[in-house]
């Protein structure tokens, strides 16, 4: 759209080959239980970062990132990774607003995601 900066929360192309590839029931469900399974990578951030692990933190960014790069989810990707790559910022508040920005933007995909698999 004209003037529109903000990237979309999924790129089409990708969802489109993974519904023509695994069929449009499976990633139906596929997407259900990235629903579920998300907000708990998130939650597995936040406790990671409040313990200070860095592996677990680190670990769960990454597995945010593998999931959402299937769906196309690439804004929340790029968070996650962002996360991933990041480490343990020195400052807590840092990480955290990151993780918020990750929570929206996953809110965002799912929402997107269902949309397209009614579509």
């Amino acid at each position: 759209m004209e003037g529109e900066t903000e990237m979309e929360p999924i790129d089409k192309a990708v969802f489109d080959e993974l519904r023509d590839t695994a069929g449009a029931d499976f990633v139906a469900e596929l997407v259900g239980t990235f629903e579920e399974e998300a907000p708990q990578m998130l939650a597995d951030l936040r406790t990671a970062r409040a313990a200070g692990d860095a592996e677990t933190f680190r670990r769960a960014a990454h597995s945010l990132k593998s999931n959402s790069t299937t769906f196309g989810a690439v804004q929340l990707a790029a968070l996650a990774r962002a996360l991933e790559l990041g480490g343990l910022a020195p400052d807590a508040a840092q990480d955290l607003a990151a993780i918020d920005a990750a929570q929206a933007a996953l809110r965002q995909a799912v929402a997107a995601l269902k949309e397209r698999c009614r579509g």
